[in-house]
């Protein structure tokens, strides 16, 4: 199920092209190329359950005559594969019979059939002993957990491929795997974790099935800012030379980087206004738009905030190049929600920060654990008294 080499795979682009068709903010004449281009790939590839799933939802029209060329089209290839296993089966060893379920395995993928595509995978594998090919199995398992949005399956057999890799395995696909579960972690908006693992992968990215390296980066960035401190994105993202060969590529990507770190917050909005059109329209990021608008917000608030114990509320509203009634309710949202350490003086338009010491903090939870333990204590003497 793997693309060309450095190329993402057709299934994932169609994904991309199905999940574009359902957005409002498409334009109808991009939502009728995507329709031709979506109708031609699933012509070419006789995926007929995918076919059939979108006539029932009104995606694509029914054309008779070609659900019923799909249908004998496919039944011819299916007795053919039958035939192959039987063949093996009796006349050859056991690496071709497993070779044999495995081009079946990828037929079922072939033409979208996630259900007997999972069962003949599992059938495949019994019939696996290399580690190496057990791993490839759960690779194709993940991107067809992948094109269906189905995390029950990837988060199932991300467990699955680690406990693989206990047995043995090559550093190729355990690297390759960060990617996978990097983008499972962004997708279900475990925004720190995915950025580690996309971290960790930047030097030896070779998953080029998932996304583009570009692609990659987009995500590496999104997810580190929001997720770093500033010591660390200067170190892993700012400078890093992987980054910095590829994010000039990627519109409005570097402005949004080195505005927020350099603090030249009215670039910052700009830039950011210029990419979520791009956060919207990413079948991954989509479904957390709102909420990463929110983080981000979060973020270059909070590090405005920091150089100051008080600011006016003019001066901060001209720093980010909006109106002060802008900031006004923006701060007074953030606050009440309690992601700002700060309060608004109104009367005197002046911003009051009130940042939580740490130390303090730690002290307290300490004497407040130290009360508890003595108390447990002096139960448990009063009990072993009696």
């Amino acid at each position: 199920m793997e693309g060309e080499e450095g190329s993402q795979h057709p299934h994932l682009i169609l994904a991309s092209k199905l999940f574009l068709l359902t957005l409002s903010d498409v334009p109808d004449i991009e939502k009728l190329r995507f329709k031709d281009e979506v109708f031609t790939f699933v012509k070419k590839d006789d995926m007929l359950p995918l076919y059939e799933t979108l006539i029932a939802t009104s995606v694509l029209d029914a054309d008779p005559a070609l659900l019923d060329s799909m249908r004998a089209k496919l039944d011819d290839q299916l007795k053919k594969l039958d035939e192959k296993i039987a063949d093996a089966e009796e006349n050859l060893g056991e690496s071709e019979v497993r070779e044999a379920h495995l081009a079946k395995s990828l037929f079922f993928i072939r033409i979208g059939d996630k259900e007997k595509a999972l069962e003949h995978i599992k059938v495949t594998e019994s019939k696996t002993v290399a580690i190496g090919q057990k791993m490839d199995l759960v690779f194709y398992t993940l991107l067809l957990g992948f094109f269906d949005m189905d995390f029950d399956l990837i988060a199932k057999s991300i467990e699955k491929a680690k406990s693989l890799f206990e047995e043995g395995g090559d550093w190729e696909r355990k690297n390759r795997l960060k990617v996978y579960e990097g983008l499972y972690c962004m997708s279900t908006r475990n925004f720190k974790k995915a950025a580690d693992l996309f971290l960790d992968s930047i030097s030896t990215f070779t998953t080029y099935e998932l996304f583009p390296y570009d692609t990659f980066i987009f995500y590496t960035v999104l997810t580190s800012i929001i997720s770093l401190d500033r010591v660390s994105l200067k170190q892993k993202v700012v400078d890093a030379p992987e980054i910095l060969t590829v994010i000039g590529k990627i519109p409005h990507l570097s402005e949004f980087l080195n505005s927020l770190y350099d603090c030249q917050y009215k670039s910052f909005f700009t830039a950011f206004a210029g990419l979520t059109e791009q956060i919207k329209l990413d079948r991954y990021l989509h479904p957390h738009f709102r909420y990463y608008m929110r983080e981000i917000r979060t973020v270059v608030y909070s590090q405005f905030l920091e150089s100051y114990k008080s600011v006016t509320i003019e001066a901060m509203a001209k720093a980010f190049g909006v109106t002060v009634d802008f900031i006004d309710v923006e701060l007074s949202r953030f606050i009440a929600a309690g992601k700002l350490h700060c309060k608004i003086d109104k009367v005197a338009g002046v911003l009051e920060t009130n940042r939580p010491d740490a130390k303090n903090a730690l002290y307290q939870a300490t004497i407040k654990q130290g009360d508890f333990l003595l108390n447990r204590i002096q139960k448990l003497s009063r009990v072993i008294d009696l």
